[in-house]
């Protein structure tokens, strides 16, 4: 399988405090991997990292083979959580917005999500409950047609049927060859999705391996998972 997204020996300092200290992992073409760590583990600098948004880290990140930020950038859709949106603007006039940042968005891929994750275009952002603005982001994240996307803690902190909309959705839209790299501190929520994951533990990557793998030695993910934050280290 080709590797898709290639990081080696990445470190990451923020006002001198250590983030990411020697990080490196790749994910393969047309997998969903798990980023599974504790919150504060360092997952969300590593997708701002790969997205381009982080400068200043050490090491080399490379999407199909592009190294430089500004390459990357297109390469990817990152689940921001829309903070600098204007809360008074109507879903619709946000779809717009995105139809002008981003060339690879696709109108017609947005509205099929849209609609299956009922989403009211002539509502305002500011009127969304925390699940369906979560809707909203998802929607907005794969509607555009880039290689990879990185779904950062998707589900936290929205109700059980929420969770299994999102879910659903990401199912019924992935083609064979998209790439999503997606971090979850609650792994019961992502489990059934992997195909991989890759363990972030005390600022660096303690562990990676097959779902398959760790399902055929009669484990569940949450409890590989489980295993590595309470005891050893696991490698495959």
């Amino acid at each position: 399988m080709t590797e898709l997204l290639n990081i080696k020996n990445v470190t990451y300092k923020l006002n001198l405090a250590s983030i990411l200290t020697a990080v490196s992992c790749t994910v393969p073409t047309g997998s969903i991997v798990g980023l599974l760590g504790a919150n504060g583990a360092g997952k969300t600098t590593l997708m701002r990292i790969i997205s381009g948004i982080a400068q200043g880290y050490h090491g080399s990140v490379a999407i199909n083979g592009e190294t430089r930020a500004a390459d990357r950038k297109r390469l990817v859709s990152f689940s921001h959580q829309l903070d600098g949106a204007n809360n008074r603007a109507h879903l619709g006039q946000i779809v717009h917005d995105y139809q002008t940042l981003y060339p690879d968005f696709d109108q017609s891929a947005y509205q099929q999500l849209a609609d299956f994750l009922e989403l009211d275009s002539k509502k305002r952002l500011g009127q969304l409950s925390k699940g369906n603005r979560k809707k909203f982001v998802i929607a907005l994240t794969l509607a555009r047609q880039v290689p990879l996307y990185l779904l950062d803690e998707p589900f936290d902190g929205i109700d059980g049927m929420s969770r299994k909309k999102i879910i659903a959705s990401i199912l019924k839209w992935k083609p064979d060859d998209a790439t999503i790299l997606i971090s979850d501190h609650h792994v019961d929520d992502i489990a059934n999705l992997l195909d991989a994951v890759i363990v972030l533990k005390d600022q660096k990557v303690v562990a990676t391996a097959q779902a398959d793998t760790i399902r055929q030695q009669g484990q569940s993910i949450e409890d590989y998972y489980e295993n590595i934050y309470t005891g050893g280290e696991q490698h495959d």
